[in-house]
């Protein structure tokens, strides 16, 4: 089994197909193992070693698919989202200590400027017009230091550097080793029963661990192939599905839901070109979502749960049972459940912990957060996940919120995914997601954002009206808001923290 970046590419034939993309031709397994020599070389002729930071600042799309997997195989990958504003780019590539960034020919952006106003060396992928799906020649703008010698990192050397949301507070770096990788990429590999045949249709961002890892990296573990489209369009994925002919693809909640709402239409595609399975993470997937998934594609619908500090994935629903509303059953790491405040394992509910070879060894550069969420018990190292959940009789793991999330109404605690999955039982609510807003007696108040099924006249009276006759009054929303489109994160998620404010529901801090 592989232990690095560089082993998930071995032992698989030379001339299958790996990386593909919308008018291009494939690149084989052959043509990104030569690749991979060739960024190796050119990063050490740049005076790049092991283990400096490169940035990667690419668009959605082959490019950035192989950018990550080649030169994770040679020095430490950093991607970063191609949205962030200058100021953005600037605290990130200081704060991770960057030697390189990594742009497109002819890129002239933020993060250019950025990247020029710390004195960053300039690496730019060239690529030929008739170049196969993530082809690329990497030279450099300007002044490149000393060459260094031929060198493989270790598999104890970080492979990926990424910073958490850093929704409440300032973004910690996690750093994943290459046996992370590794592990996390074999792990989900055997959790999908992925083999040489299968194919994935990649509509995550390559800047984000689950797109990188779930997609990507499990896919390249087994000689899968990968055909990555350019990000995620809803008008665009149907035909993407017909051009690509994948075996399955990988997807955040929101955009299950978007890909939902055009199913019908789109009803020869999904006859045509049969999946053999859909996965779904990095948020809770809604069982009504889960349900209309399964039946309109006739396919399992596979839930997985994971997190950056865990290379991803922690649990996966198995293909034999999916459970709606659960997470699954521990895929990869051993999962338990620990006390919220004290440092031990309990039963029943409590903060969710995991212990395992995809780990992150730790944050960088942060002995404060590392003493808050590492703690030794039972002869291992577990990490805190900050989200509360409880195992069922048989192994499957619910979640009931992250513990930051959950709503204290006057000493009540609310969950709200269970608010999230009863109003998502109206028929004319088609997204929700259930949030805190303050109060100056409860210190909390449930509220909630929907937006409503296509052609749905629902009002806010009607929905906390359902809500009460299916809940304590106190869980129930006292604040129903109808909009077009919830606002989401970069990578697709809904986000809780913050959303108040960003409603216009309360004061900025």
């Amino acid at each position: 089994m592989a232990t690095n970046v560089k082993a998930l590419l071995e032992g698989h034939a030379s001339d299958a197909k790996a990386l593909g993309a919308p008018g291009r031709d494939w690149l084989s397994y052959g043509g990104l193992r030569d690749l991979s020599s060739e960024v190796s070389a050119s990063l050490r002729g740049f005076g790049i070693g092991p283990g400096d930071r490169v940035a990667i600042v690419l668009p959605n799309g082959p490019d950035m698919a192989s950018a990550f997997v080649t030169i994770a195989q040679a020095a430490t990958t950093a991607p970063l989202n191609p949205a962030y504003r200058e100021d953005e780019y600037t605290f990130y590539l200081e704060d991770l200590g960057a030697k390189a960034i990594v742009l497109a020919e002819g890129y002239d952006g933020p993060a250019l400027a950025a990247a020029q106003s710390l004195g960053l060396m300039v690496l730019r992928t060239i690529v030929a017009d008739d170049a196969a799906a993530g082809a690329f020649t990497l030279t450099a703008d300007g002044a490149t230091g000393a060459a260094l010698p031929a060198s493989d990192p270790t598999d104890d050397d970080v492979a990926l550097i990424l910073h958490t949301s850093g929704t409440t507070s300032r973004p910690k770096i996690v750093p994943l080793l290459q046996s992370n990788v590794a592990a996390s990429a074999h792990n989900i590999a055997g959790s999908l029963n992925l083999t040489s045949e299968d194919r994935c249709l990649n509509v995550m961002p390559l800047f984000h661990i689950h797109g990188l890892l779930a997609a990507v990296s499990a896919s390249l573990s087994v000689g899968a192939s990968i055909w990555c489209a350019p990000g995620f369009d809803a008008l665009r994925f149907f035909g993407w599905m017909r051009e690509a002919t994948p075996t399955w693809y990988t997807a955040v909640p929101t955009m299950h839901q978007a890909i939902l709402s055009r199913a019908k239409r789109n009803a020869d595609v999904i006859e045509e070109v049969p999946l053999r399975f859909l996965r779904s993470s990095s948020a809770s997937l809604p069982a009504q979502v889960m349900e209309a998934l399964h039946e309109t594609f006739n396919a399992p619908v596979i839930e997985a749960y994971g997190m950056t500090e865990a290379a991803h994935q922690m649990c996966c629903n198995p293909f034999e049972r999916q459970k709606p509303g659960a997470v699954g059953v521990a895929a990869g790491p051993e999962v338990r459940v620990a006390h919220e405040t004290e440092n031990r394992l309990i039963d029943g509910t409590g903060e969710v912990v995991i212990s395992g070879p995809n780990v992150t060894p730790g944050y960088e550069s942060n002995p404060d957060a590392n003493a808050k969420n590492f703690f030794e018990a039972d002869g291992k190292r577990w990490f805190r996940t900050g989200d509360q959940g409880a195992f069922d009789a048989d192994g499957f793991l619910h979640l009931t919120g992250r513990l930051k999330e959950i709503i204290n109404r006057g000493g009540e605690k609310v969950s709200p995914l269970e608010v999230d999955g009863v109003l998502l039982d109206h028929p004319g609510v088609a997204q929700v997601v259930t949030f805190a807003v303050p109060h100056p007696k409860l210190g909390e108040e449930v509220a909630a954002a929907v937006v409503l099924a296509e052609g749905s006249e629902t009002t806010e009276r009607e929905i906390r009206d359902f809500a009460a006759e299916r809940m304590a009054d106190f869980k129930v929303p006292r604040k129903v808001i109808i909009l077009d489109e919830i606002p989401k994160g970069a990578t697709g998620k809904m986000q809780r923290i913050g959303l108040a404010e960003k409603l216009g529901l309360v004061e900025p801090a």
